[in-house]
């Protein structure tokens, strides 16, 4: 919690301030005789050719914060314009049926046919039939080898549910939702006020409603989880109203589950790295111009920041800067 005018903030009755000391016990296992396989394998279905740059935050991310491998599913028309711009990101080029545009069933076929620990849907998507059947396709699919995988759905999946009716029934696997006010206004149907109580509970009811995760993005962002808990960040930062942050933020929490967290872990310690990473540039810059990519070299820096705090709490059960604890019981995304 900080200090706002001389205020001390709290977060409403019944909610929890994700801080330090909450988020720390979360990192996910680090072993020394650890490798890329250990560390998991996210699949980034993301990008078009107007929003390039999104799937490229979302990708780097999701490496800032530790998965061992991240493919990048774009369609095949992109990948040649994606290829290399970040060497570690591998590029997958999904089937279409017409220049730039998927073919969903073909696409998440291919999705399916490779391994991976959990997937990211929806940043730079271009809105669409074909996004929505691609979506769809993706979400009601059990991709994994032992079963549906986690995913994160983000940006444009999250207005392609809206326009889907009955939606919440057709997923398979745990999700974490991530809209700002706007997409969670569409995918209600009643806006959103500004309120913390009034966000809070918001997000509470559609994350009971839906079954999933709910990060409601904003100023101070909530995490609930359909078992009732919930959680909000005092993290208020101007710098961080700039095109490509929410990017960032997605493919940190997609990063997280690809890692094994549960949604509910991973949910709340991805918050807390983005919006910490947002305070570090923010020391560095001022209330303007940051970057979203500025918060790519932040994110390994806040993990090692909270690992230290970890190995620090309980050094004779835990290496020098890992930690691991699953869910709490009462989550409901166990």
């Amino acid at each position: 919690m900080t200090e706002r005018a001389g205020r001390r903030w709290e977060p409403p009755d019944g909610v929890v301030a994700i801080d330090d000391a909450l988020v720390a016990p979360l990192l996910p296992a680090r072993p020394e005789d650890g490798h890329k396989g250990t560390f998991g394998t996210l699949i980034a279905i993301c990008g078009s050719l107007e929003y390039t740059g999104a799937a490229l935050l979302a990708g780097g991310a999701a490496l800032r914060t530790g998965a061992g491998l991240v493919v990048l599913a774009v369609p095949a028309s992109l990948q040649a314009v994606v290829a290399g711009r970040i060497p570690e990101l591998i590029t997958m080029g999904l089937p279409e049926s017409a220049p730039f545009q998927v073919d969903a069933g073909a696409a998440a076929s291919a999705v399916a046919e490779r391994r991976h620990t959990a997937l990211l849907v929806g940043p730079g998507l271009r809105p669409g039939d074909a996004t929505r059947a691609l979506v769809t396709a993706l979400l009601a699919a059990s991709p994994g080898a032992t079963g549906p995988v986690p995913a994160v759905v983000d940006a444009e999946a999250l207005n392609s549910l809206a326009a889907t009716p009955g939606w919440a029934t057709a997923v398979t696997g745990p999700l974490v939702l991530t809209p700002h006010p706007g997409e969670l206004a569409r995918l209600e149907g009643a806006e959103v006020g500004a309120d913390d109580a009034e966000r809070a509970d918001r997000a509470r009811a559609a994350a009971a409603r839906w079954g999933h995760v709910v990060v409601l993005k904003g100023a101070r962002t909530v995490v609930a989880a359909p078992g009732g808990s919930a959680a909000m960040i005092d993290a208020r930062n101007p710098s961080l109203g700039t095109g490509g942050t929410g990017d960032v933020l997605a493919g940190t929490i997609a990063s997280l589950l690809a890692q094994g967290l549960t949604p509910w872990d991973a949910a709340r310690l991805g918050v807390h790295l983005h919006a910490t990473a947002g305070a570090h540039v923010r020391e560095r810059l001022g209330d303007a111009g940051l970057l979203a990519s500025d918060l790519l070299p932040e994110l390994p820096r806040v993990r090692r920041h909270l690992a230290r705090l970890a190995a620090r709490a309980a050094p004779e059960r835990r290496p020098f800067g890992f930690a691991m604890r699953r869910g709490d019981p009462e989550d409901g995304s166990a």
